[in-house]
């Protein structure tokens, strides 16, 4: 697809979206797990199920690559979910504490 006269890009381009995926995964973990607690991993689930499931019926192998990449990086964020958890709990991260206004 980004062939241009034996130059080929394609694994720059699935190597740097591995890096953005897995950065905003990452991200994800942290915020999610602070604004909506371990609740979260179902709409990890959901999200990883349905990109990895895309993926098989998206012609370009580099589009179904990426896809798959994101949907694996979700059902693994799953895991970490948990585990933000309990590093929260050790105070490796802050927790979220009630405003008075919600309480």
């Amino acid at each position: 697809m980004f062939v241009s006269e034996g130059i080929n890009f394609d694994g720059i381009l699935v190597g740097a979206s591995l890096m953005a995926i897995m950065w905003i995964g990452r991200m994800a973990c942290i915020k999610g797990e602070y604004y909506f607690t371990k609740k979260l991993w179902m709409a990890f689930l959901a999200v990883g199920i349905i990109s990895v499931a895309s993926a098989l019926f998206v012609e370009s192998v580099i589009f179904s690559s990426i896809l798959s990449i994101f949907g694996f990086t979700f059902l693994w964020g799953i895991h970490e979910i948990i585990e933000q958890e309990e590093r929260v709990s050790k105070g490796w991260f802050p927790k979220r504490t009630q405003n008075k206004k919600d309480a």
